[in-house]
């Protein structure tokens, strides 16, 4: 089995067949922007499923920053570092149906990246796009939510390290999704909070000010949710950040601080009941510093009369943070995994 054909002959290229529109061959539920022949996203962990039939397949991808993994019937068949504007061709399969998925590894806030569907070799088809899971779940978070340097190894990581090593295809939230079947967004951003970023920086940006994109570099921008993501869960993790050490010039106290984020949070937990309706069940993760706070926001919606909000704290015995910077390993990210998945099938979502 060969994978990896970059340069199919111009034969090759000239017998396939273009969609008329990406969606109508994929199945992906991340924040896209749909330009109908091409789809545009930024978000880590986006993924894009589909299926055919034949020896092999193309992916058309058109991306300078991120990484992808190709998967072919569960197994991961190529690792794409940045590929630029490509056709990625994998050959050499048994002739027959296959299911293929790609997703985006890594985080690449300041850039576009672009997916441009799959294309069949000569013989075979692209055929119509897997069914939705039954079941969504978003989650919203930092660098933990995003897998920052999971699969390192070490915790001493240059930039080009932390790139490379940076798989949010095995981070606690995409485990916790697979172990439930579900489907899911991954919509973390590293190093930001609810009201003040880790070390003080970019003080007029903060996680909220990005949260309704899909394109993140694009000042304004606004995710088109098309009626297909009503996610029964979702779970929170933000407040790392905000509790990072005050630096020189910063204008926190600690107790104005804790005031701004309790009221900021319950504020984000409102905003996200009136998105998603009385249906969907919002989870608020306790991590380190932001711990009671949290506790004491989920308190203060449920006696407000919003029961549907729950409290998990993320217990961190056993993990190694050998992540890049301390950060959680791809084992910890199992470990967090499993109990969250737990701790999810217990909510009464009807599941």
């Amino acid at each position: 089995m060969t994978f990896g054909d970059r340069n199919p002959s111009p034969e090759r290229g000239r017998r396939q067949v273009a969609p008329d529109a990406v969606t109508e061959q994929v199945h992906t539920t991340g924040r896209v922007k749909d330009l109908g022949k091409t789809l545009q996203f930024s978000w880590p962990g986006v993924y894009f499923e589909g299926r055919f039939r034949g020896t092999g397949l193309g992916v058309v991808l058109d991306c300078a920053a991120a990484d992808y993994d190709v998967q072919v019937d569960g197994v991961t068949v190529a690792t794409l570092v940045t590929p630029g504007d490509t056709t990625h061709w994998i050959n050499g399969l048994r002739d027959g149906e296959h299911t293929v998925r790609v997703v985006k590894r890594n985080e690449t806030p300041g850039d576009i990246s672009t997916f441009g569907g799959f294309v069949a070799t000569p013989g075979g088809a692209v055929l119509s796009k897997p069914a939705p899971r039954d079941r969504q779940i978003e989650f919203i978070g930092d660098s933990i939510t995003v897998g920052y340097g999971n699969v390192s190894g070490t915790r001493d990581c240059d930039s080009e390290q932390l790139k490379r090593t940076t798989n949010t295809d095995v981070s606690h939230g995409a485990l916790t999704a697979r172990q439930l079947d579900a489907d899911y967004q991954i919509n973390g951003f590293s190093g930001l909070g609810m009201v003040r970023n880790v070390a003080g920086i970019t003080p007029d940006a903060t996680y909220r000010t990005y949260y309704d994109r899909a394109l993140l570099n694009v000042d304004g921008d606004v995710w088109q949710n098309p009626g297909t993501w009503r996610p029964q869960i979702v779970v929170v993790n933000l407040g790392s950040n905000d509790f990072t050490d005050l630096t020189p010039g910063e204008p926190w106290t600690h107790d104005s601080l804790a005031a701004a984020y309790r009221t900021a949070y319950d504020e984000f937990l409102r905003e996200l009941r009136t998105r998603y309706g009385a249906g969907t069940t919002l989870v608020a993760v306790g991590f380190d510093r932001n711990d009671e706070h949290v506790r004491q926001v989920v308190e203060a919606r449920n006696d407000a009369g919003d029961r549907g909000v729950h409290y998990w704290f993320l217990d961190q015995s056993g993990l190694d943070f050998l992540g890049c910077d301390q950060h959680t390993s791809a084992r910890d990210d199992q470990l967090i995994a499993g109990r969250l998945a737990r701790f999810l099938s217990s909510l009464p979502t009807k599941w």
